[in-house]
């Protein structure tokens, strides 16, 4: 069975640090280019961030603004955000994502509907 799962997300304070974790089960990530979403109550899923299969290539959204940073581990099938100085607007459910690239390298979408399998998203709050 084919499973994303997310963890690391929590509480945290205006300027504080998360890392999150997306952690594949079932298949192996070394073919898959990974993104991560968000979606905060009342608004639409949005691209964050995303990284090619061999970790070459990644894209940030604007508002990551130099904070937050991409990687990934494929011998541990893992792939991570890294979240410095965030912010109260940052408040959303994350998610993570895997899209079947085959041998393409170099190339990762920040598009919702390209994406093949979803995690069930960790909650971040930042919050006083």
């Amino acid at each position: 069975q084919l499973q994303l799962v997310e963890s690391g997300g929590g509480l945290v304070q205006p300027g504080g640090s998360l890392r999150l974790s997306c952690a594949a089960s079932g298949f192996t990530l070394d073919y898959y280019a990974i993104g991560w979403f968000r979606q905060a109550p009342g608004k639409e899923r949005e691209g964050v961030s995303c990284i090619s299969s061999s970790g070459g290539s990644t894209n940030y959204a604007d508002f990551t603004k130099g904070r937050f940073t991409i990687s990934r581990d494929n011998a541990k099938n893992t792939v991570y955000l890294q979240m410095n100085s965030l912010k109260p607007e940052d408040t959303a459910i994350y998610y993570c994502a895997a899209q079947d690239v085959g041998s393409t390298d170099y190339y990762c979408s920040g598009y919702v509907e390209t994406y093949d399998y979803w995690g069930q998203g960790t909650q971040v709050t930042v919050s006083s």
